[in-house]
């Protein structure tokens, strides 16, 4: 019962880190929810091997971005339907409303990433130090700090060619 206790209470204080992943790596509210069921159930699956000197933030985004890579490459092997529940004229108008804004430009090409590059690049984004983010990725930190600056420029590149391709300069 202590055991339950506390995973509940350790879910309930991490909950950010399920909803930020499942929403990183999942478009449709229904995969969002799935893929964050998928998470907690890996992570009462592991929890005895869990171990109580390491951070159970720490250890509940690992397992949490294993969960979803996993996930996210299973989903891209299945064909899914989209509900399509607004008009085209509501997602056109929310397009063009959305498309210049500066983090919706970041979003966009942050889920271009290849999987573990935006499981990086969310840690990154959430203030975690190199050296928790070699922890969780299971990497070096000068191997994070190299992908870091590698992927912040392919994102800075990607966002000004839109720009510019958005504004009719070349």
């Amino acid at each position: 019962m202590h055991e339950e206790t506390y995973f509940l209470n350790q879910i309930a204080a991490n909950k950010g880190i399920i909803l930020k992943i499942s929403h990183s790596f999942c478009r449709n509210k229904a995969d969002r929810e799935d893929l964050a069921q998928e998470i907690i159930f890996r992570l009462w699956k592991g929890l005895p091997r869990y171990d109580p000197a390491c951070s159970f933030s720490t250890w509940m985004y690992k397992v949490a971005l294993n969960v979803a890579i996993s996930y996210y490459r299973n989903a891209k092997k299945t064909v899914t339907t989209i509900p399509f529940t607004q008009t085209l004229e509501d997602m056109q108008d929310q397009l063009v409303a959305e498309a210049d804004s500066p983090m919706w430009l970041l979003q966009k090409h942050v889920a271009a990433l290849k999987e573990l590059d935006k499981a990086l690049m969310l840690l990154y984004f959430e203030e975690k130090s190199y050296r928790e983010i070699a922890e969780i990725m299971g990497i070096t930190e000068t191997n994070v700090a190299t992908k870091v600056s590698r992927i912040k420029e392919k994102l800075k590149q990607a966002i000004l060619t839109d720009k510019k391709t958005a504004y009719g300069r070349s």
